[in-house]
């Protein structure tokens, strides 16, 4: 069989059984149309977020401002602020839990974990079995907070703002989680602060105290050596023992403890000053991202899909059978 007659008995065959290649079509169209039905519209809100600073930080420079949302290394000081990755902070598991176990009081005071689940539940294709609620509070927080993990994207912006993102197929609770979701970033955002101050204080305070014992030891060190007294042998001459070193000692300590002291005030100042830090730019209301399936294009590429499908099986055996017979006469020279 030539290439003329493959490409005729190609046709022959495609006529004869048009009406099965369309009926292929019809069939995968009709299964991407419940595809597509069945993946629900998206709906994505925008929350910018930006660090409250004090009023002597206005001036702080980029490079500090990034250093403090953990874009960067902060400088390494007693006085650097507590740093931390603000983009992985709001994708963490420990922030999704948060969310997931608050209840919203406009919706029956349910936990939002128990919002998504019965949305998906109410809302899941034929096909799909649906998700159950887990009684236990824990399991519930695992559950649901894996369900959202990929529902949330933050990401920083050129100018140091951070963009909070949430998606979801409700329209009614976009807004209600996005807020949950700055809140909670917030307020743990200034707890780590809260944390890290109240940590270098009671740091301090522990180093005042055992500068002031070395301090003390030097102190009997020095009384210990006035009481000695020392004689010559030949003319009973009395002399102190030197106390330098000891005096020296006590001054590098003295030095120090001031600093230490320095540090406190300094580290009282920053426990007292520590507020939240981010404040809402723009809020997370509508009009937000819509994303929609596109059913149309979905069921006319599983509509030619389907054609092509049909059109393949029935003239698999035809073009199996020539490909069969040329690599045959390329090897051995005869059909």
């Amino acid at each position: 069989m030539n290439s003329q007659e493959l490409l005729i008995s190609v046709l022959h065959k495609l006529k004869r059984y048009k009406i099965i290649i369309l009926a292929a079509g019809a069939l995968f169209a009709v299964l991407a149309f419940v595809y597509a039905n069945g993946k629900r519209t998206t709906y994505t809100s925008k929350a910018t977020l930006f660090p409250l600073l004090s009023p002597s930080d206005n001036t702080i420079s980029n490079n500090m401002l990034q250093g403090i949302l953990g874009l960067n290394d902060a400088p390494k000081s007693f006085s650097s602020e507590a740093t931390i990755n603000i983009i992985e902070l709001a994708q963490s598991r420990r922030i999704r839990e948060s969310v997931v176990t608050t209840r919203l009081s406009a919706f029956e005071n349910k936990t939002i974990g128990e919002l998504i689940i019965n949305d998906i539940n109410e809302h899941r294709p034929f096909y799909s079995s649906g998700t159950t609620v887990p009684k236990d509070s824990l399991a519930l927080a695992t559950k649901a907070s894996e369900i959202i993990k990929a529902d949330i994207t933050a990401k920083m912006n050129k100018n140091g703002v951070l963009e909070l993102y949430y998606t979801g197929t409700n329209e009614s609770y976009i807004t209600p989680i996005s807020n949950v979701i700055a809140d909670k970033l917030s307020k743990f955002y200034v707890e780590l602060k809260r944390q890290k101050a109240l940590d270098d204080y009671n740091f301090t305070l522990d180093k005042i105290d055992s500068l002031q014992k070395m301090i003390n030891s030097e102190d009997r060190k020095a009384i210990a050596m006035q009481q000695r007294t020392m004689f010559t042998p030949a003319e009973l001459l009395e002399y102190s023992i030197p106390k330098v070193n000891v005096a020296s000692e006590k001054e590098r300590v003295l030095r120090q403890r001031d600093m230490y002291i320095n540090n406190r005030d300094e580290a009282v100042w920053r426990l007292q000053k520590v507020t939240p830090i981010i404040a809402m730019l723009d809020k997370p209301t509508a009009p937000f991202d819509v994303k929609k399936q596109p059913i149309i294009l979905l069921m006319i590429i599983g509509f030619i899909g389907g054609c092509f499908i049909g059109m393949l099986a029935l003239t698999g055996g035809i073009l199996y059978r020539y490909c069969k017979n040329e690599l045959y006469k390329s090897l051995f020279g005869k059909p």
